[in-house]
C-alpha cells in the first residue's frame, strides 16, 4: 500500500509506525511543515507554513486550524497533479487542523486520524488549577470553541486511534466508538533496568544507580505538568536529606497552558519562590537531553517523580516504568490508567505539597522497600505497553486492516 502520514513535528507519534511499515514493503511516506527538522527514517516532503490565521478571539484557534489545513491541502492537491500520488491510507494527527480537507483532495483512500485529547472546559485540566486558571465564562467558551477541528477531524475519519482509555474517552460518547486504543509503544529493550548506569553532570559529579537522586522530567518545565508542587516539596526533602540530589530535565519554553509572560519562564518564577529555602548546588536542572542520558537518568533514580493535570499522559513516565524506577506520579486520572498505588508505584493527590515531601523522602530512606514496586512497574509496561511484542503489532493491523470506509 501508498501510506502518507501527516504530521506537523513528523515523525511524532509515528516514530516507530512508519518505518515497521516501511520494512513490510509499504510505500511510506511523511508530510511535515517546512520548518520541521526533526529526522526521519522515512521520505519526507514539506508544506508551506501558514502565514497566520485572518481572525481573533473565539474563532483563532479554528481559523488557525482551518490555514493549516488548508496549506496541507494545497500541497496534497499538488502531489497528485504533478506526481499522480494517491494513497490507499492518510494517517494524520488531528490536533493541529492538517487533516481537516484531505478526504477532498484523496477521495477513495482511507483516512485514519490520531485522536490525541479532546478539551472540556470543566472537569478536566481546564478547570484543574485554580492558581492558574479562573472558572469564568470567557475561558470556558475559548476552551470550547478548542474542540471544532478536533471534532471535524474525528468525523471525517474512517477510524481513529487514541493511546490510553483515558484520552480517548474524553472524546464524545457517541464518536468513541470509532477510536481504537493503542498505545504508541516503549522498547522496553532499550529502556531496562541497569545497576551500573551512570551521568556526569554538568559541575563533573558522577551520578550512578544506588545513588540517592531524587528525578523529575518533562520536556518543558510547567504547571501543567506539576513543576510548581514538585519545586515546592523539594525544601523540606533536601533539608531531611542531606545527601539527596535533584536532576530536573525539561526546557523553559511553554508545551501547554499560558505563558508566563514576556521575558520570563515558569522553571525561574518557581525557583526564585523557594530559591532562598533550597540549597541549590544539589539541584541540577539539566535542560533537554539527549536520549542516552534521559535512559541513564531513570535507570539511575532513586525515585522519580511524575506529576500532570487531567490531560495527555508523558512517555516519560512509561519509560520510567520500562527503566524500574520507583514512580511517584500524581493522582490524576491518566495516571491512575497506569500507576496502582501501593502495586507498581505510589501516587500522591496532584496539590498536597507536604505529602509529596512526605512521600519522597520516605523512598528516599528506603529503597529497597520499593524494590517490588520498581519490578511490578516494569512488568506492566512490558506487558502492556512493549513495542515490538504489544503495540508495534497492534497498530501496524490498524493501518492495514482497517475497513475501507465508514458508513
Amino acid at each position: 500500500m501508498k501510506i502518507l502520514f501527516v504530521h506537523q513535528n513528523f515523525p511524532g507519534q509515528f516514530l516507530h509506525l512508519a518505518p515497521a511499515l516501511a520494512a513490510r514493503g509499504h510505500e511510506v511516506l511523511g508530510l511535515t511543515d517546512e520548518g520541521n527538522k526533526r529526522p526521519s527514517r522515512v521520505p519526507v516532503l514539506r508544506y508551506r507554513k501558514p502565514q497566520g490565521a485572518k481572525a481573533d478571539g473565539l474563532a483563532k484557534s479554528y481559523a488557525e486550524a482551518v490555514e493549516r489545513g488548508a496549506s496541507v491541502a494545497r500541497a496534497a492537491a499538488q502531489m497528485r497533479r504533478e506526481k499522480g500520488y494517491v494513497p490507499d491510507v492518510v494517517f494524520g494527527h488531528g490536533g493541529w487542523g492538517e487533516t481537516l480537507f484531505l478526504r477532498e483532495v484523496w477521495p477513495e483512500a482511507r483516512h485514519l486520524t490520531y485522536a490525541e485529547f479532546y478539551y472540556h472546559s470543566q472537569g478536566l485540566d481546564a478547570d484543574f488549577d485554580a492558581e492558574f486558571q479562573t472558572p469564568d465564562i470567557g475561558r470556558r467558551m475559548r476552551t470550547t470553541a478548542r474542540k471544532t477541528h478536533l471534532l471535524m477531524a474525528l468525523a471525517e475519519a474512517d477510524a481513529a486511534l487514541s493511546p490510553t482509555e483515558w484520552q480517548a474517552s474524553t472524546f464524545p460518547a457517541d464518536l468513541r466508538g470509532r477510536i481504537s486504543v493503542i498505545h504508541d509503544g516503549v522498547d522496553t529493550d532499550r529502556v531496562q533496568p541497569d545497576p551500573e548506569a551512570s551521568l556526569t553532570l554538568p559541575n563533573g559529579r558522577v551520578l550512578r544507580a544506588g545513588d540517592e537522586v531524587i528525578s523529575f522530567v518533562n520536556r518543558n518545565l510547567e504547571p501543567y505538568r506539576g513543576y510548581h508542587i514538585f519545586l515546592r516539596a523539594l525544601p523540606e526533602v533536601l533539608a531531611a536529606r542531606p545527601d539527596a540530589q535533584v536532576v530536573i530535565v525539561g526546557g523553559d519554553e511553554v508545551s501547554y497552558g499560558p505563558s508566563p509572560g514576556e521575558g520570563k519562564s515558569w522553571k525561574e518564577i518557581f525557583l526564585a519562590e523557594v530559591r532562598g529555602r533550597l540549597d541549590l548546588s544539589r539541584v541540577h536542572f539539566l535542560g533537554k537531553v539527549p536520549y542516552a542520558e534521559f535512559v541513564a537518568l531513570l535507570q539511575l533514580t532513586r525515585v522519580h517523580t511524575y506529576l500532570t493535570y487531567p490531560f495527555v499522559l508523558s512517555w516519560s513516565l512509561l519509560e520510567a516504568m520500562a527503566a524500574g524506577a520507583h514512580v511517584i506520579g500524581s493522582r490524576t486520572a491518566p495516571v491512575e490508567e497506569v500507576i496502582r498505588h501501593g502495586e507498581n508505584g505510589q501516587l500522591v493527590d496532584f496539590f498536597d505539597v507536604q505529602g509529596w515531601s512526605a512521600a519522597l523522602i520516605a523512598a528516599l530512606d528506603n529503597p529497597a522497600a520499593a524494590d517490588p514496586l520498581r519490578a511490578a512497574a516494569r512488568k506492566t509496561i512490558v506487558e502492556g505497553y512493549d513495542l515490538s511484542r504489544v503495540c508495534l503489532p497492534r497498530l501496524i493491523d490498524f493501518v492495514e486492516g482497517t475497513s475501507t470506509r465508514r458508513g
